[in-house]
């Protein structure tokens, strides 16, 4: 699908879309307790169907009606069968699935698209071969069989974190204590203590023993219950990046004390909008392609700790710097780091802003992408211009478009 945008000031109030990261943690442990959970305000993105599909392969029955899912989990230990779990395009899913997989003996094929498999799994493979489990990827699916033994789990910290959350959501279930030692740095905190947060909700907790070593006891079991996903920080950023763009829109529903590491946003727009900013992607690498396109549109800014975003659905430094060049704003890329625009100079102690970019000239592309496509929509209310591949945007929050709509945003459509 192609969506043309028109120069828009897109005006008005904003509800936070919930948050698919905590959606996807909760789900999984409604899942893993035997018995009724009922989890509020759950959009239907592709990332959470395939969450929810993964349940349903296992045995668990998941019922959704009216932003609400029903769900009578199972024992993650019992699998009678093999089967096969389809990933769809989404890292949180399959990354979270696999430990809890390997609790079983049965073979167990985790499948998705060929973009998903080409993600890192190393930690779970070095596992897998120390333990003497099965595990074999093809460029279709991931294939493991277990049982997973409780012990001790090092791996660096500064990969993605959701291997800690997989492991989790797994260790908790076997007979004897486990601890996970990560070697620092650590990155991403906030989203392993967002897994510990939605355990504690059903009753399975862990503790950290020290800055980089995670204590979980074994014989624990999920209690069934019934909560509400927050508002999402992540998605919510790029509704509040278009008044960088020259809009005046308030985003609602947001909890404050949220342990999502994405509410940093707030601060890094601020530092955008104030001048050329020097900001750290470490902890919140999904920011990176919203905050690249807030730099293009304000006074630039240089990047670091970008080297994961070369692993998410595409290379989200590589695919913004070939469309920021087609507005005409530079980027340059090294192995860490993101150089966005030119520093913008300083007169009479007042920050002349960045005005380079212009209308492309052709299409920009949405690289199959969601937050690609959400970035550069921000952009275009601003030079006006068409995206590629926009229906990407239903991978994370499916009513995007519609959203942009009903705050004044000026668009056409074309399947």
């Amino acid at each position: 699908m192609k969506i043309t945008i028109r120069p828009s000031v897109p005006t008005g109030t904003v509800w936070a879309p919930p948050s698919k990261s905590m959606a996807h943690r909760m789900l999984l442990c409604a899942g893993c307790a035997q018995g009724d959970s009922t989890i509020e305000n759950i959009d239907l993105s592709q990332d959470i169907l395939a969450t929810m599909d993964c349940l349903t392969a296992l045995g668990a029955e998941v019922q959704y009606e009216n932003k609400s899912v029903r769900v009578k989990g199972i024992s993650m230990r019992d699998f009678s069968a093999p089967a096969t779990l389809q990933c769809r395009e989404c890292g949180s899913t399959l990354r979270f699935f696999i430990p809890l997989c390997l609790l079983s003996n049965q073979k167990m094929s985790l499948a998705g698209s060929e973009t998903l498999m080409g993600r890192p799994q190393s930690v779970y493979e070095d596992l897998c071969a120390e333990q003497g489990l099965h595990f074999h990827r093809t460029k279709s699916c991931v294939e493991v069989a277990g049982p997973l033994r409780a012990g001790r789990f090092e791996f660096p910290g500064n990969i993605s974190s959701q291997f800690v959350s997989g492991l989790l959501f797994a260790l908790p279930l076997l007979p004897e204590d486990s601890r996970i030692c990560l070697i620092p740095p650590v990155e991403s905190r906030p989203y392993i203590e967002m897994t510990r947060q939605a355990q504690a909700l059903f009753g399975v907790v862990s503790e950290w023993e020290d800055a980089c070593t995670l204590h979980i006891p074994g014989n624990q079991c999920y209690q069934a219950g019934n909560t509400r996903v927050e508002g999402d920080y992540s998605n919510a950023a790029f509704f509040e990046a278009l008044n960088l763009a020259g809009g005046n829109v308030q985003v609602k529903g947001l909890n404050e004390n949220s342990l999502q590491g994405d509410r940093i946003y707030k601060k890094h727009l601020e530092q955008l909008d104030r001048g050329h900013a020097v900001i750290d992607l470490s902890d919140c690498p999904d920011l990176g392609p919203v905050l690249m396109a807030a730099a293009a549109l304000r006074h630039g800014a240089h990047f670091t700790g970008t080297e994961r975003l070369k692993i998410k659905e595409s290379d989200r430094g590589e695919a913004m710097r070939q469309e920021l060049a087609k507005l005409g704003i530079p980027v340059q890329i090294s192995d860490n780091e993101i150089e966005v625009g030119v520093p913008a100079q300083i007169s009479n102690n007042e920050i002349e802003v960045n005005s380079e970019a212009h209308a492309p000239e052709e299409s920009l592309s949405g690289h199959n992408d969601h937050r690609i496509v959400m970035a550069l929509a921000v952009l275009l209310t601003k030079t006006g211009g068409s995206i590629d591949g926009a229906e990407a945007v239903a991978k994370s929050l499916p009513d995007f478009w519609d959203r942009m709509k009903e705050l004044g945003v000026q668009m056409e459509s074309v399947s």
